[in-house]
C-alpha cells in the first residue's frame, strides 16, 4: 500500500499491530503451559483472552476506517516470539524459566505499548476520536498487563528464581 496520508500511515501500522496480536494470541497459551508459577500462568491465560478481544476491536477499527485487515506481517513480533521459543528450549529450572518468560512477555508488551501509543496519536491527529478511543482502551490494557507481569516478577517469581539458583 502506498502511504500518502496520515490515515494511510495509521492503516499500515494497524495492519502491523493486528498481525502482532494474532501471533501473540497463538504464542501466549504456550507460555501459560510452560509457566510453573500459578499467578504467572493465570496472567498469561487472562492476557490470551484479552488479546483475542483486542483482535476483535481492531477488526472494528478497520471497519470504521472502511478498510481490510490484510497484507502485513509483524516481523518484530515474530522475532520476540522466536526469542521466547529459545527460552523454552534452554532447559531452565522452573523458577528461572518463569522469570525468563516474564522478561520475554514484557518485551512483547513494551512493543505493543509503543505501537498503540503511536496509533492513538495518529488517530487523534486525523481527528478520528472514535478510533482513538478504541486504541487508547487497548493501550491501557497493555500497560496494565505489563504492570501485572512486573508485580508478579518482583513479588513472587524473581525471589524464587534467586532461591532456586542458590
Amino acid at each position: 500500500m502506498a502511504v500518502k496520508s496520515m490515515q494511510d500511515l495509521l492503516i499500515e501500522e494497524l495492519r502491523d499491530v493486528y498481525s502482532a496480536e494474532k501471533q501473540l494470541a497463538k504464542a501466549l497459551p504456550k507460555l501459560a503451559k510452560a509457566a510453573s508459577n500459578e499467578s504467572l500462568k493465570q496472567a498469561f491465560q487472562t492476557h490470551t483472552e484479552e488479546t483475542n478481544s483486542q483482535i476483535e476491536r481492531l477488526g472494528q477499527v478497520f471497519e470504521k476506517l472502511d478498510t481490510r485487515t490484510r497484507g502485513k506481517t509483524c516481523h518484530a513480533m515474530e522475532g520476540l516470539i522466536d526469542e521466547a521459543r529459545e527460552i523454552l528450549e534452554m532447559n531452565l529450572p522452573p523458577e528461572m524459566l518463569d522469570a525468563a518468560l516474564i522478561g520475554a512477555a514484557q518485551k512483547a508488551e513494551h512493543y505493543e505499548i509503543a505501537s498503540y501509543g503511536t496509533l492513538h496519536a495518529y488517530a487523534v491527529a486525523i481527528g478520528n476520536q472514535e478510533v482513538a478511543d478504541i486504541l487508547e482502551s487497548i493501550l491501557n490494557e497493555e500497560k496494565a498487563t505489563d504492570q501485572k507481569l512486573n508485580d508478579i516478577a518482583i513479588n513472587e517469581v524473581n525471589k524464587k528464581a534467586i532461591q532456586a539458583a542458590a
